[in-house]
């Protein structure tokens, strides 16, 4: 290998790409159930279809817009030098690590970016509207904010000075704002605050934010690109702030509603999750668990604004991962330790207020760029091809009416529907077996 090559680094960034590329997978079980049993398929196949997406997107043109030498000087976009990865072989070297594995460690970070906006338009998106729309939004909205706060030469990153560990603009306030636009576009659901929409698979929820946070020390302590002491502080405030986005969650619902909840939980702790990933490499343990329960705290109150706002953001996308990312860019500029940075400092550490103008102006030039740009590109795509499904395909469920299967009915294409499409019998005459009663919504 040439020289400046590190083994142990290339070994930590191997496992953390795997970690974050792990995921996406468990993003699709914690969405998976928490939709209803009609379309949990399709919940899945979302997330799925973006790893392929993304994949040859990315590899494509999106590597090098993102991370190609910087276009004109102005911070905005890289250039073509790495297109369809021309030029880069096993013994590229970006810093001390291979090229091809950093590369592929932020395509990890590109593709769960991608399949978190699903949650918020589950039951009611065009499948293929869905994979085009994540092909165009990859390219023309995740690759240059990318390139703004992660590549060298990116404006909010090298002019602004704006602090963003690990991607509390780049995936968190980026996928809040994206989804909160397509939820717009898109309209609610047919029902939406009339019909109890509830998770139909708890279990699920958890076993997904399970390995979304284990996958989570992959996203965090990998993004010190190597295996130091920055890593290691990374994973414990990763690990705080997990903890305390539960409990804060907890305590809201044990005093708002009485009971305390699984949901709740797997919530709870994904929003603290949430927050620290921007500032885990700026605050201290302390910092860690104060920015994690106030996303907890906050988050719990702000998944009921899309019920008094009239905005169906379904599984909760702007809710948590909008506000939680918001909550743990801006508090950088509060918690920000000079030990931790290395220069800047937040207000409680004697900084005063310039690095929280600084996270602000970061945070609402990524909103109002990814917003705006999701619209339209939403916008365009409806247009020539439809983007919301059918009436008759919501009510009928995405899994039967898109995919021709459903997760609970073994070896049928649908309730009451054998795979050679002949009709199966009620346990009596004009009576639907109790079983398919269970699983309808």
């Amino acid at each position: 290998m040439p020289t400046g090559f590190n083994a142990g680094d290339t070994a930590w960034l191997l496992t953390s790409t795997a970690l974050v590329l792990l995921m996406t997978p468990g993003l699709a079980l914690f969405y998976g159930g928490m939709v209803r049993t009609k379309s949990v398929l399709n919940m899945l196949m979302m997330s799925f279809v973006s790893i392929a997406v993304v994949t040859i997107v990315w590899l494509l043109a999106g590597y090098t817009l993102a991370f190609g030498p910087d276009l004109g000087g102005w911070g905005l976009l890289g250039g073509l030098r790495y297109i369809g990865m021309h030029g880069i072989g096993p013994r590229s070297l970006t810093g001390h690590i291979p090229t091809l594995i950093f590369a592929a460690f932020q395509l990890a970070f590109a593709i769960i970016t991608a399949a978190l906006i699903s949650g918020a338009i589950a039951d009611r998106a065009k499948f293929g509207a869905w994979a085009v729309f994540v092909a165009v939004w990859t390219l023309l909205v995740y690759v240059p904010v990318a390139h703004w706060v992660f590549a060298p030469g990116g404006w909010i990153l090298t002019r602004l000075h704006a602090l963003d560990f690990a991607g509390g603009t780049v995936v968190e306030v980026n996928c809040g704002t994206s989804g909160l636009a397509l939820a717009l576009l898109l309209g609610p659901r047919i029902g939406f605050k009339k019909e109890a929409m509830r998770p139909h698979n708890l279990p699920l929820v958890l076993l997904g934010a399970g390995l979304l946070w284990f996958g989570w020390f992959g996203f965090n302590a990998g993004s010190a690109m190597g295996a130091n002491g920055l890593a290691a502080a990374a994973f414990v405030n990763t690990q705080a702030a997990g903890c305390t986005g539960m409990l804060g969650w907890l305590a809201v619902e044990k005093r708002r509603d009485g009971h305390a909840t699984t949901l709740g939980a797997a919530s709870g702790a994904v929003a603290g999750l949430v927050a620290i990933t921007p500032s885990c490499g700026s605050v201290g343990v302390f910092g860690a668990l104060m920015i994690g329960l106030a996303a907890g705290v906050l988050c719990s109150y702000a998944v009921s604004w899309k019920f008094r706002l009239g905005y169906d953001d379904s599984l909760d996308v702007v809710g948590v991962h909008l506000v939680a990312g918001v909550v743990g860019t801006v508090l950088i500029g509060v918690f920000a330790t000079a030990v931790m940075t290395g220069g800047a400092a937040g207000l409680l550490s004697g900084g005063g207020g310039g690095q929280l103008l600084k996270q602000v102006t970061a945070v609402l030039a990524v909103g109002a760029y990814a917003f705006t740009m999701t619209y339209g590109i939403g916008k365009l795509i409806d247009r020539m091809m439809g983007f919301r499904a059918s009436a008759q395909d919501e009510q009928l469920g995405l899994d039967l009416a898109v995919h021709a299967e459903s997760a609970y009915d073994h070896g049928v294409l649908g309730h009451g529907t054998t795979q050679n499409g002949n009709r199966r019998p009620s346990a009596q005459p004009g009576r639907t077996p109790a079983s398919d009663v269970e699983r309808q919504d």
